[in-house]
């Protein structure tokens, strides 16, 4: 994410398939009120982290030097031919009491280990006679601080995602939109504090919408991307559904933002980078070399022509600064900086490891100044020197001194 709200660029590199939409309406009075939601792993060793435990459930009403506790249910999953060493009579030791198994579970333990249960008194059995005994299961026992994550998730509604984009866009907008404590939950479970989400359906964007919620939550500093293709929708107000998404995700960071600027003490002492950049798929900003022209001279003075001036007429600055950035390797998220070099700007990238300067007359001055900061690398543009051989040479030497990578494009 970056400090860039909502300027689009032009880039190449991306590909994406076209979203599918579901209607969950129910059609015959049968309410459908479940979906599913396919998960997968690159290995077999991938899991999920889990929900945290309810510490609420512990507590140490007897006084057990061993601290708190819960009680946990004995009873097993195996019926008798299933698993007959797993039913037998539970006997108390002090009153005799005899407490038989359930005949379709049976108990969660053999009867060694029930045994040395009992023994260390790990059992608590019931008052009355017709209940069933449970287990004393100790807080400093668990080797986790989380259980495992339920396959139902509760609690979170269709309904909630509509209303969702409701009250920030107006209106119904866009249909079926999932709610964003849905995927919100699901990202929670695969990253950290840290981390880069992908979306490559992003419909409304719901995934941004987690994920900025979920920093804010914990000071989180996830990332992601969002990839949607700009589907019209017949609508004035948003052409396309990439324009819904565009405008969710602004909306969604001017309200925390809001909420922020609200608080005297936010409680984290920082202020989170909630910016994002938008770009669409295009040619190249840089015109191409047509090696399959004709073979004569009208076709190929045409072809020098084209490229006396190679920049597409419709790109910016901008435009061309990240696809050097991809060309060089760098990513589009990489932090970028203008600086003003005398009276023209230069763009510093990676904390000044690379230095782009785009203006149209490039002087002496300026070269010695992107000099001077030492940079790895280089790049201006060939027009810049406007015919000026000599100043081009003198540039590629002074570059070459300082082991500096020089490049025009």
């Amino acid at each position: 994410m970056n400090e860039v709200f909502g300027e689009e660029h032009f880039v190449a590199q991306f590909v994406w398939k076209a979203r599918q939409f579901t209607d969950a309406r129910a059609t015959t009075n049968v309410s459908t009120d479940h979906e599913y939601i396919m998960a997968y792993a690159r290995t077999l060793e991938f899991s999920l982290r889990g929900t945290e435990r309810d510490e609420s459930k512990f507590s140490n009403p007897d006084g057990d030097p061993r601290g708190l506790w819960m009680s946990r249910s004995i009873l097993g999953l195996a019926t008798r031919e299933q698993r007959p060493n797993l039913h037998y009579d539970l006997v108390e030791p002090i009153r005799g009491r005899v407490f038989p198994p359930n005949p379709a579970t049976g108990w969660r333990y053999s009867p060694e280990k029930m045994a040395e249960l009992v023994a260390d008194g790990r059992i608590l059995f019931p008052s009355k006679n017709d209940g069933r005994p449970r287990e004393k299961k100790f807080r400093q026992d668990m080797q986790s601080e989380y259980i495992a994550f339920r396959s139902i998730i509760d609690g979170v509604h269709t309904a909630d995602g509509t209303q969702e984009v409701r009250d920030l866009l107006g209106g119904e907008v866009f249909s079926f939109p999932k709610p964003a404590a849905l995927v919100e939950a699901l990202v929670e479970q695969v990253l950290e504090e840290g981390g880069l989400v992908l979306d490559f359906f992003a419909g409304s964007g719901t995934t941004a919408h987690a994920v900025l919620d979920l920093n804010k939550q914990n000071d989180g500093d996830r990332k992601f991307i969002l990839v949607q293709l700009p589907e019209p929708t017949g609508r004035e107000d948003y052409p396309t559904i990439a324009d819904i998404t565009k405008e969710r995700v602004r909306r969604v960071i001017k309200k925390l933002n809001d909420e922020y600027e609200g608080k005297l003490d936010p409680g984290f002492g920082k202020v989170q980078d909630r910016g994002f950049r938008v770009f669409k798929l295009a040619e190249s900003n840089f015109k191409p070399w047509n090696a399959n022209v004709p073979a004569n001279a009208a076709a190929l003075e045409s072809q020098l022509e084209l490229h006396v001036d190679h920049v597409r007429k419709d790109r910016t600055d901008q435009d061309l600064l990240f696809e050097i950035l991809l060309k060089s390797g760098h990513s589009l998220a990489t932090k970028t900086e203008a600086l003003q070099l005398g009276d023209k700007k230069v763009w510093s990238v990676a904390g000044g490891a690379l230095l782009v300067c785009l203006e149209r007359e490039l002087t002496v001055e300026v070269i010695r100044a992107m000099v001077a900061m030492k940079p790895e690398r280089v790049v201006c543009l060939d027009e810049g020197f406007a015919g000026n051989d000599q100043l081009k040479a003198n540039a590629v030497q002074i570059f070459k001194s300082t082991d500096s990578v020089f490049k025009t494009v």
